[in-house]
């Protein structure tokens, strides 16, 4: 994607720069968790890989109450996606990596 990044805003998967008003941003409040992503299917292998967090989670749910996969509510140890759209902040929240490995793999919002 284009765009100049601040400092240390690179794709966790593929190491792209990612800006202030793009991509997506993922997070383990409960470790305090987060990885950057340039596109959603760079989340497919990093979760497939073994999800390899980096420090510096912030755990807002945005509002997010249950798991976009499965509809459960959400736990303290959830997972959270913020896509980022210029100003705009799109949050859906997971049971675990395996759920956004799941959503993600089916499309994300789009899925069928």
């Amino acid at each position: 994607m284009s765009g100049s990044a601040p400092a240390g805003e690179r794709c966790t998967w593929c190491g792209a720069a990612v800006g202030a008003g793009e991509g997506l941003r993922a997070s383990a409040p409960a470790g305090g968790g987060r990885a950057v992503f340039c596109r959603l299917e760079h989340v497919v292998p990093w979760a497939i890989r073994g999800a390899a967090w980096e420090a510096g989670g912030d755990g807002d749910a945005g509002g997010v109450t249950e798991c976009a996969w499965c509809a459960e509510p959400l736990r303290s140890d959830r997972v959270l996606l913020v896509a980022v759209r210029g100003e705009h902040r799109v949050p859906d929240g997971f049971c675990d990596v395996a759920h956004l490995l799941a959503w993600a793999k089916a499309g994300g919002r789009y899925r069928r």
